[in-house]
């Protein structure tokens, strides 16, 4: 009787074991909740896509996307475990795992990984034509974003980058749309925008007014990319908008993927593996997929991988 006892307790740990094993049982599902950003942005509608195609591309894994207020609140997010994998910009992430500027307050934030760059959100100087350097905006009305927001801290690392301060201009913190507006009206000379190029605020005003996109040289982007390590080189196309023409030299930070350190290393590979492998599904239904390559997923990134993300790298050669 006590040998039968006995083989019954080990036979239930055995099965509790199996139960608790967080998805990694044969059979088991993992469940995925995908932190995007607000239901009218390109995060939100290229999460969308994306958590369809690797839903059906990765067995075992169900991927729900849910509406957010975007990179910070990811973040935060998936260190409280309430998402696995979400969308964010990688200097946003740099500050939280460092726990400066947007995160200074609040300290550094863990339990979150890289799994990989995604597509470039472009930082750009909108001027008129009669301010053609960096230099020049001395003294000028610049909006630099609103207050708090990563294209603040663009704007003030840029800047920086040329030996200007904000006591060198005359800040106002305004958004995109606002932004365009208030330069429309002649209430300021200069603004900042982070976002995707061509950005739809920029074409929309370049149909109405003169603009000009300020250049970022191979030397001051060197400096700035030294000092920050998120930021990378990327050239706005002639022709992007309407009177801009010849090509434009700035940098640009990333959209990026980043998932829940407690992912097991085969999910997060097979998710990292299956993304590249259907890129042409994914950028037939959102043009953001385009971008998707696994050498530029690497660089600029100052978080530590996944392991399975870093796996996966090793294979295909961009990182050893």
């Amino acid at each position: 009787m006590k040998k039968l006892l006995a083989i019954m307790l080990v036979l239930a740990l055995v099965l509790a074991g199996c139960a608790s094993s967080g998805g990694e049982a044969a059979g088991d599902s993992v469940n995925i909740s995908f932190g995007t950003g607000g239901t009218s942005g390109t995060y939100y509608t290229f999460g969308g896509v994306l958590a369809g195609v690797l839903g059906n591309a990765v067995d075992g894994v169900n991927i729900s996307v849910q509406s957010t207020g975007a990179s910070k609140a990811n973040i935060q997010l998936i260190a409280d475990g309430e998402a696995q994998m979400a969308l964010v910009q990688n200097d946003t992430m740099d500050y939280a795992y460092k726990g400066t500027d947007l995160f200074a307050d609040e300290g550094a934030v863990k339990g979150f990984m890289t799994m990989g760059g995604i597509y470039a959100e472009v930082c750009q100087i909108v001027t008129s034509d009669k301010i053609t350097s960096i230099e020049e905006l001395k003294g000028k009305v610049v909006s630099v974003g609103d207050a708090g927001s990563g294209t603040e801290f663009n704007a003030r690392q840029m800047l920086e980058a040329y030996g200007i301060t904000f006591d060198d201009i005359k800040v106002a913190n305004l958004g995109f749309g606002e932004s365009a507006n208030a330069f429309k009206d002649g209430k300021i000379d200069a603004f900042f925008v982070t976002a995707g190029a061509p950005t739809t605020a920029l074409v929309d005003l370049a149909t109405t007014n003169t603009i000009n996109i300020l250049e970022i040289d191979d030397e001051h982007a060197k400096m700035l990319m030294d000092k920050y390590p998120f930021y990378t080189q990327y050239v706005v196309p002639s022709g992007s908008y309407n009177g801009v023409d010849g090509d434009k030299k700035t940098v640009a930070v990333k959209a990026t993927l980043i998932v829940s350190e407690k992912l097991p290393e085969d999910v997060v590979y097979n998710l990292t593996k299956a993304m590249f492998e259907n890129k042409a599904e994914i950028a037939a239904s959102h043009a953001k997929g385009e971008s998707l390559d696994p050498k530029y997923a690497v660089e600029g990134m100052s978080v530590p991988f996944h392991p399975g993300a870093e796996k996966y790298y090793k294979e295909v050669g961009v990182i050893q």
